[in-house]
C-alpha cells in the first residue's frame, strides 16, 4: 500500500493521468480521470499488459445474493469508512432502514471521499467490511433484506 500511495503522490505532483511500472516481479498500472480512477497491482506475466479502465461501467449496481439478500458493492478500489469523520456516527448500522438514495458509507480513492448509496431499499442485515479496510471493485460491503 505504501508503494501505491507513493505512486499516486508522484502522479499528483506531476499531473499525470496514467502511469505503468513493470519489473520482473510485479506490474502496476495507474490511471486517473475526471470522475474516478482505478488502481491495479498484479504479478508480472508474459504477454500484453492488462487494460485498466478509467471508469468501470455499471460499477455501483446492487446484485442479488444468498437467501434473497441484496449486496451493496464497492464501485471502486479504496478505503472504506463507515462515517464521515472519526468522531461522527456511522451512516448506517445493522437493522437500519435504507432507501435507494441512502448514503451507507464513503470510500476514499486518490484522496477523494466518494459517498456510496444503497441503491436498494430495505433493512441492513449485515456489514461485511470494517472501518478503515481497503476494499476492491465489486466487493460486497453490506447485505440488505429488501422490503
Amino acid at each position: 500500500m505504501r508503494k501505491l500511495k507513493d505512486l499516486v503522490k508522484l502522479m499528483e505532483d506531476h499531473d499525470l493521468s496514467e502511469l505503468v511500472i513493470r519489473d520482473k516481479d510485479e506490474e502496476v498500472a495507474l490511471k486517473r480521470g475526471a470522475s474516478q480512477g482505478a488502481v491495479v497491482a498484479a504479478p508480472a506475466v508474459a504477454g500484453p499488459a492488462p487494460v485498466v479502465p478509467a471508469v468501470a461501467a455499471d460499477a455501483g449496481s446492487a446484485s442479488d445474493s444468498i437467501d434473497g439478500l441484496v449486496e451493496i458493492t464497492s464501485p471502486m478500489v479504496g478505503t472504506f469508512y463507515s462515517a464521515a469523520s472519526p468522531d461522527a456516527d456511522p451512516f448506517v448500522a445493522v437493522g437500519a432502514s435504507v432507501g435507494a438514495d441512502t448514503v451507507v458509507c464513503v470510500i476514499e480513492a486518490m484522496k477523494v471521499f466518494n459517498e456510496i448509496k444503497s441503491e436498494a431499499s430495505g433493512t441492513i442485515e449485515r456489514a461485511l467490511v470494517s472501518n478503515g479496510q481497503v476494499v476492491e471493485f465489486g466487493e460486497a460491503l453490506f447485505l440488505v433484506r429488501p422490503g
